[in-house]
């Protein structure tokens, strides 16, 4: 389980949030909406123990994020396409995992980046790549890691609508699975409901 208690953030001098109280149990998942500026990136960036609030805390089954089991359970997918522009798609699976303390084997990465759509791609360097494409290489992380956790901001941006649809499909998925996810998007989500964090 997920839960937040209290959670605040400021950025700069300006409060974005404050007070915020939730809980994402495992066969659920949470929609964070608000306006472009209300500080659903920040949020998010909390919940995966890359930021420290400014009063309040997130547990992961009752211990504070961050820790290195919590990592281990964890898959954060931030809203720019965290990609090396020089390694090819594979390598850049290859890293993303390697970072992760997870061996995934070249034929293993070939695999998931093909569910992605991208088969025949794997092995171009990523800025050959469409923004979409590029899009498709962080997220075929999804399908290499057995993380409970997922935190994704914007998956959906510059995806196309079969993609969309496919990625959609995973995150249910994952959910029917016990797994949890907290996302935002700015477009309509077709998921089985979920709550709504609204900041």
């Amino acid at each position: 389980m997920l839960t937040v208690h209290g959670l605040t953030c400021v950025r700069g001098t300006r409060p974005l949030f404050a007070g915020l109280d939730f809980a994402v149990e495992a066969g659920s998942w949470a929609h964070v909406r608000g306006a472009n500026g209300s500080g659903k990136t920040s949020l998010l960036r909390l919940l995966a123990g890359l930021a420290k609030p400014e009063a309040g805390d997130v547990r992961w089954n009752g211990e504070r994020v961050g820790t290195e089991d919590f990592r281990r359970e964890l898959i954060y997918l931030g809203h720019h396409a965290a990609v090396k522009e020089d390694l090819t798609a594979r390598e850049n699976l290859c890293f993303a995992a390697s970072l992760d303390g997870v061996e995934l084997a070249g034929e293993q990465a070939g695999d998931a980046l093909a569910r992605f759509g991208l088969a025949g791609r794997e092995d171009l360097p990523v800025r050959h790549l469409s923004a979409g494409q590029k899009r498709r290489v962080l997220l075929a992380r999804t399908v290499t890691r057995a993380a409970r956790l997922w935190i994704l901001d914007e998956p959906f941006t510059a995806l196309d609508t079969k993609a969309v649809e496919h990625l959609s499909n995973l995150v249910a998925n994952h959910v029917r699975q016990g797994g949890l996810a907290v996302l935002t998007s700015h477009q309509a989500i077709s998921l089985p409901a979920g709550q709504v964090v609204e900041l």
